[in-house]
């Protein structure tokens, strides 16, 4: 069983950046693929970015410049990195685990971001 906690969430004004951080408890964490996706209000859950167990990122292409996604191994977390942010930006960020060998897929509970303009 995998359990994801989101945080780094928060109020920032535009043009600000803000890091996100899944912490990942559970066993074989080398071996999910890691992922944050995000949902505004109103629209559906839409990927961010995901990351391999070998740790090649993948960001949707309307992400790609202010978006950066990383694992960390030792620690047991995945973060993103979200720069010059936007009011577009605004929804709640979840947090992603697939396990490549059973193929289960996991979420955290999502932590907003809100940006003002």
């Amino acid at each position: 069983q995998v359990q994801l906690v989101e945080s780094g969430g928060g109020l920032v004004q535009a043009g600000g950046s803000l890091r996100l951080t899944c912490a990942v408890s559970g066993s074989d964490f080398e071996i999910h693929a890691l992922g944050w996706y995000r949902q505004a209000p109103g629209k559906t859950r839409d990927v961010v970015a995901t990351i391999s167990t070998r740790g090649t990122p993948s960001y949707a292409p309307s992400m790609k410049g202010r978006f950066t996604i990383s694992r960390d191994n030792a620690k047991k977390s995945v973060e993103l990195q979200i720069d010059n942010l936007t009011p577009e930006d605004t929804a709640i960020y979840y947090c992603n685990a697939y396990n490549t060998v059973d193929s289960k897929v996991y979420w955290g509970q999502g932590t907003q971001v809100t940006v003002s303009s």
